[in-house]
């Protein structure tokens, strides 16, 4: 087996920015900045959005109903359709 060609797999904490909250996982990225979290120092990257923050793992996400996107689209384009059907 060749030696020197797999990257170095340790213990990263990844901070999610945006609910603050931090996950210690293993992971091969690499890393500049050092974090002590419980009592070991790990590798620190920061991240945007994780599962603490993404909205549709926290439930605040936006659904649209089908009956509300196709009173949308007949109040909008639905006098064109009524058009056709009298002179039909």
């Amino acid at each position: 087996m060749t030696s020197g060609i797999h990257p170095h797999y340790r213990t990263v904490v990844f901070h999610d920015t945006r609910a603050n909250s931090y996950i210690r996982v293993g992971s091969t990225m690499a890393a500049d900045r050092e974090i002590e979290r419980d009592g070991t120092t790990c590798a620190y990257i920061t991240i945007d959005v994780s599962s603490a923050s993404h909205p549709f793992y926290t439930g605040k996400q936006k659904t649209w109903t089908s009956e509300g996107s196709v009173a949308r689209f007949s109040q909008r384009f639905g006098r064109f359709f009524t058009q056709e059907k009298d002179n039909a």
